[in-house]
């Protein structure tokens, strides 16, 4: 049974058609902040700035409807190539969300996860992240899973030269190497796998996001840029998830 939008305005508690018909996993591409901003003759680090002000929308709005695990591709491994005073603008936000936000996520019982390459950003974005990872261990809540400086080639490559360093040692075989094998290496390793994906902005493609977690994702596209999305678009992509049929490549008797 489908949970009707207005339903989903009450908090988890009070949804009286069981979490099962929630998506138990989002993921979302943050995009379309640098057309956002040129559109209202801005620079580019406003569109940013006003996508980490969407951000803090949607993590509250998740977390009240009940979602167990929100990831946000935050930093991709190609933004890089992005000017560079562009990119260390980039580079010190999530330094300033977590300094503005981390109390709150506390208080709300959020628990914070981090993928990608790491010693690839710079010190005081990492320090920042180790100390959010350290303070918000022990909560229990929603998991919001940051890709910062992530690519899901990069990732899979990586899992695949951890598989062949274990086959070299002798300690997997080829016949054990199986999806559940694959996935032990990944970057997602104990999270399930994304119900439901969400790109604003008007694009239409994955670019290089979760390309093996999210084989049967429900994918849900949005013209609306990202800093302009909130609880309303979040419900309306909850509404179509919930109208698909799931099948996993089989039949429904």
């Amino acid at each position: 049974m489908r949970i009707p939008l207005r339903a989903l305005l009450r908090k988890k508690t009070d949804i009286k058609a069981g979490e099962k018909d929630l998506p138990q996993h989002i993921a979302i591409v943050m995009d379309g902040n640098g057309r956002w901003a040129k559109k209202r003759g801005l620079p580019r680090t406003a569109g940013h700035h006003a996508g980490m002000e969407a951000l803090k929308r949607i993590v509250g709005a998740a977390g009240e409807i009940g979602i167990k695990v929100l990831t946000v591709y935050a930093f991709s491994t190609e933004n890089w190539r992005r000017p560079q005073p562009e990119v260390e603008f980039l580079m010190r936000l999530p330094n300033e969300y977590l300094k503005t936000e981390l109390a709150e996520l506390n208080k709300n019982n959020i628990k914070l996860r981090f993928m990608g390459e790491m010693e690839g950003l710079p010190v005081h974005t990492r320090q920042a992240v180790t100390q959010a990872l350290a303070e918000t261990a022990g909560n229990t809540g929603m998991i919001l899973n940051f890709a910062l400086n992530y690519g899901s080639r990069a990732e899979l490559v990586s899992a695949v030269r951890q598989i062949a360093r274990q086959a070299s040692d002798g300690l997997l075989r080829a016949e054990e190497i199986d999806d559940a094998a694959i996935e032990k290496y990944l970057y997602t390793a104990g999270l399930p796998d994304p119900d439901l994906f969400i790109r604003p902005s008007g694009e239409s493609r994955l670019s290089n996001f979760l390309l093996w977690q999210v084989a049967y994702t429900e994918l849900w596209f949005s013209d609306v840029y990202w800093p302009d999305f909130d609880k309303t678009h979040l419900l309306e992509a909850i509404d179509a998830y919930q109208n698909r049929d799931r099948r996993y490549g089989g039949i429904k008797l």
